[in-house]
């Protein structure tokens, strides 16, 4: 497999999701597009793992709990030369290593995903062995906002401040959008913030496509003496203005227009935000 310096940058990445989606005539493009940016500097500035081996097992961990979002995931993989092209060739069709969701036996993911609720409870189990183990891996998870709904959630949060574990950072991708409809339609969740304050986390929030400040977050996040959590202000099916904000595109395929106007308007936009 050919290694290659790897380009984390929001329009590559969004880029390789789009063509993902073309060749698999695949959903969930939106979701995908929202924590583009969250992933890219996780990959490239915040995360210790060795570039050569994905499966390396003092690698820190990176835990897609909402799993519908997993080609934002791919297309990193795919950078770093993790996946041979031909599986994304062929993506979401036989013989393809990579489908719709998440799968433990993709080299570079470490837990499998799409049962909503189910990551941040495996992360944490994670983080407590390794806590335990008196390693220096930390685990970041990153969950959608209408995920929250899950009762789990909430269960591992606590789980989570009761063993104060600070090797731990959870990732809100907070688009506002779930399957259904608005996240704030379906189940209200604010003040969201003061809801993790209140369960003794330190709770950072930001523009959740501003790479520079999520960098400088993670890393005060690494400093905490408590677990933390960032609340990421996302859109969804950022990057393509017809996709930004509109739930369809949760759901919708792309057809050869579609294609090509999104793809016109990463390339001239460059995908920042």
């Amino acid at each position: 497999m050919q290694k290659r310096c790897p380009d984390f940058s929001p329009s590559l990445l969004r880029t390789h999701i789009l063509n993902m989606a073309k060749v698999g005539n695949s959903v969930h493009i939106g979701c995908a597009f929202s924590m583009v940016e969250i992933v890219s500097v996780l990959y490239e500035n915040i995360m210790n793992y060795d570039q050569k081996n994905p499966d390396n097992i003092t690698n820190d961990h990176l835990v897609l709990s909402k799993g519908h979002g997993v080609m934002a995931l791919y297309a990193c993989f795919k950078e770093l030369g993790w996946i041979d092209p031909v599986h994304f060739e062929k993506y979401f069709s036989d013989g393809s290593l990579l489908h719709g969701l998440g799968e433990s036996k993709i080299p570079g993911v470490s837990v499998c995903g799409g049962s909503l609720g189910h990551g941040l409870p495996i992360a944490s189990g994670m983080a407590l062995a390794i806590k335990r183990k008196k390693l220096n891996q930390k685990i970041y998870c990153i969950v959608g906002d209408g995920e929250i709904n899950e009762g789990t959630i909430w269960e591992s949060l606590l789980f989570i401040s009761h063993h104060n574990l600070t090797n731990l950072i959870t990732i809100v991708d907070a688009n506002g959008l779930q399957a259904m409809g608005k996240v704030h339609d379906i189940m209200k969740l604010e003040p969201l913030g003061d809801k993790f304050k209140s369960f003794d986390f330190n709770v950072f929030e930001c523009d959740g496509h501003d790479t520079v400040k999520l960098s400088e977050i993670f890393k005060k996040c690494h400093d905490s003496s408590k677990p933390s959590v960032i609340v990421a202000n996302t859109i969804k099916g950022k990057g393509v203005s017809f996709m930004e904000n509109q739930n369809e595109w949760h759901y919708m395929r792309l057809d050869d227009e579609k294609y090509h106007d999104a793809l016109k308007e990463i390339n001239e936009g460059g995908g920042h935000a």
